[in-house]
């Protein structure tokens, strides 16, 4: 009875003290990205901005479309805090409604081809022979062409300006991205020994991929989508610069930023508010990004 008792008090301490030892990794990620003041500032800025673009229509605001030709082209301070466009339009309400437009295009353009190029990635790393090289070759074949060309084109191909097609030509240019480095993780994790064990007890291909393999890819997946969120921000402002995005009136940040440079250097608000505005996306998601990649990494979490 000593025996057993002496036996059973440490495997029962070991057990108590595991769950303290071993936390969970959304409270281990959570903890790092705590300790990371520019990842927590890039998490405030995008939850700024999409808060704002969601409740747009209940602010204080004036209406993004309203047209006032006698106040066209005031400078910041005189009336309109951002100065107006050269319909009379206020910018700051423009901003506020533009962020409705081009921070959820963006997300949604990266959860959409994320997970389609994850999956053929997944499927050709997997599977092998003809799949890899069908998925791979036509990677190949998009990448090698410049992504603002080839979106360009795509766009063209689809009817011209338009949110819609820009969108969608951004997808197109960016899954193989994804699909090329779902590839590479499930070719490295595929000869691991617990997806061998789980072919040994007679584990069909279904899931063995969806529950063994795929489960464990995705730390690099949620760092480069959340780093290619504002990728995609970036390359859907440049087509609507060049007149391929979103069509006038809509408030969206890239064409605004072409109505403004059209003006020149004497209405410098007009260009620069919107820039500023992409910039803030954009440097908030590579601050977070770069937090995540820290704490989904157990190599940096100490740092």
């Amino acid at each position: 009875m000593t025996t057993a008792a002496s036996k059973t008090a440490p495997e029962l301490g070991l057990a108590l003290s595991t769950p303290r030892r071993h936390r969970s990794t959304l409270a281990s990620v959570a903890n790092v990205l705590w300790r990371r003041p520019l990842a927590l500032a890039g998490v405030g800025i995008v939850l700024v901005w999409l808060v704002v673009g969601l409740f747009a229509p209940l602010l204080p605001i004036a209406d993004p479309d309203a047209q006032n030709l006698v106040q066209r082209l005031k400078p910041p301070g005189e009336g309109h805090l951002l100065g107006t466009d050269d319909l009379g339009r206020d910018i700051f309400s423009r901003i506020i409604w533009g962020a409705r437009v081009s921070v959820p295009a963006g997300i949604a353009v990266i959860l959409v081809t994320g997970f389609v190029g994850c999956l053929l990635g997944a499927l050709a790393g997997y599977l092998g022979g003809a799949v890899d090289s069908v998925v791979m070759r036509a990677a190949d074949v998009i990448l090698s062409f410049p992504s603002i060309i080839l979106a360009m084109a795509i766009t063209a191909v689809r009817g011209g300006p338009g949110l819609g097609n820009a969108l969608i030509a951004v997808g197109f240019v960016l899954w193989p991205e994804y699909a090329r480095l779902m590839r590479s993780q499930v070719l490295t994790i595929r000869e691991n020994e617990f997806v061998t064990a789980a072919r040994s007890v007679g584990a069909d291909r279904n899931r063995v991929l969806f529950r063994h393999i795929l489960p464990s890819t995705d730390a690099p997946i949620i760092v480069k989508a959340t780093l290619d969120v504002g990728a995609a921000i970036v390359l859907t402002a440049g087509l609507s610069f060049i007149g391929l995005g979103a069509v006038p009136p809509t408030a969206e940040w890239g064409a605004m930023i072409k109505q403004g440079a059209d003006k020149g250097l004497q209405y410098w608000w007009y260009a620069l508010v919107p820039g500023v505005a992409i910039m803030s996306v954009v440097m908030g998601l590579n601050f977070f990004g770069d937090g995540l990649r820290d704490a989904l990494d157990p190599r940096r979490r100490g740092r």
